[in-house]
């Protein structure tokens, strides 16, 4: 094998790839990355492995020789981030050897790494039924639910992202247990491209919010919209968009129904701005967060007209802020963890939120004002005790 690439684009893409790079390999292999050199095409592709999530990528190349070989990936990236950006590199390797020679202008390396053989095949599902996302709706998804998915690995399908697409759209969902966020995009249609192209009729998945924050994170760095392809079979699941490819395995089991979890009705609604909300929880964290991070919010009726945020912290102090807002109901106080409210609310677009809620110990839920991507924040609330 024999390529000459320049030092950005191999420096950018060795950093990609390693975030699916296994802290402790369960074998040395997986400590690598694979580099192909497909001459035949013009390009190098890099990949990165871990057996739970995998990232692949590629670009333009002048290969003079085709070949593959799987180098340790941290060492590799320390050694091409700091060489200098002036003038291309080359990366060559004998046939039949495992040593790679790297050369810049600076000065020349060898590094001694594995064959490709041993590398563990990246999961491709490309059988089937394809679905056409929309990249940018499939960011937004994510960006409002992935902060929900529990870190608790004892709650494994409760660690995931659930993504359901049908006809109507996209619908993203993320529960812990104490708190639930789903965003309907009904202005994104998924396409499905297997041999009719008709418009999908169901399809649901639930994938790891490790992947799914790789997913977010590689989206958000591209330009324009291109669309984004998904396949899933067999507990794998792959985004394929550009030179850039995504795989992961799906989680086992049976999501919650969470549509189950949000009343139908509620007795009781505030409808506050938002920033102005934003800003009044975040001061009145400073207090809440030196005990229980728990933050009271209490109206006095329609006709008071104010809502009343307040933290009472013993021995180190109190403190309180009032918005105007537009309420519906009687009076009530009920609390939360300040923290799961600022979450949620943070990722709301909308200029006005409303907090719709039938008692203090029952399940409150945001609401935005946008009807095309209907964003529903549910927090169950903290007992108050007297």
């Amino acid at each position: 094998m024999k390529v000459v690439c320049s030092q950005s684009e191999l420096s950018a893409s060795l950093q990609l790839v390693s975030r699916a790079i296994a802290a402790r390999p369960t074998h040395p292999v997986l400590a690598n990355v694979l580099v192909a050199a497909d001459a035949a095409a013009g390009r190098l592709s890099l990949t990165g492995f871990d057996l739970s999530l995998g990232i692949q990528t590629s670009f333009p190349a002048a290969v003079e020789a085709s070949g593959a070989i799987t180098l340790p990936a941290r060492l590799l990236g320390d050694i091409v981030s700091r060489l200098p950006p002036e003038g291309p590199l080359t990366l060559a390797v004998a046939e039949g050897d495992e040593q790679a020679h790297l050369s810049a202008l600076s000065g020349s390396y060898q590094v001694r790494g594995l064959t490709a053989e041993d590398f563990p095949d990246l999961p491709l599902v490309q059988s089937g039924q394809t679905l056409q996302l929309s990249g940018t709706a499939m960011v937004e998804g994510l960006r409002r639910t992935l902060f929900a998915a529990s870190g608790d690995e004892a709650k494994q399908i409760l660690t995931g992202v659930h993504l359901r697409v049908d006809a109507a759209g996209l619908e993203f969902a993320a529960t812990d247990g104490h708190r639930l966020a789903v965003l309907r995009n009904a202005g994104a249609e998924a396409e499905s491209t297997a041999t009719t192209g008709d418009t999908v009729d169901s399809f649901a998945v639930t994938v790891p919010a490790r992947s799914l924050r790789e997913l977010e994170r590689l989206l958000s760095a591209r330009s324009g919209d291109q669309p984004l392809s998904l396949f899933c079979d067999r507990g794998q699941i792959v985004f394929l968009w550009e030179d850039q490819v995504l795989t992961s395995r799906t989680l086992e089991g049976t999501y919650p129904n969470y549509g189950q979890l949000v009343p139908d009705s509620f007795s009781r609604a505030v409808r506050v701005e938002r920033r102005p909300l934003v800003g009044a929880l975040e001061r009145i964290a400073v207090l809440a967060d030196q005990q229980s991070s728990v933050v009271k919010l209490r109206v006095e009726g329609a006709s008071a007209g104010r809502l009343q945020i307040s933290a009472d912290a013993q021995d180190v102090g109190s403190g309180s802020e009032s918005l105007a807002a537009s309420i519906e109901g009687d009076p009530f106080e009920i609390a939360f963890n300040v923290r799961y409210l600022l979450d949620g609310l943070k990722v709301m677009p909308d200029a006005e939120v409303e907090l719709r809620c039938n008692a203090p110990t029952s399940p409150a839920v945001f609401v935005g004002t946008d009807a095309v991507e209907r964003f529903t924040y549910l927090v169950m609330p903290v007992q108050i005790r007297s």
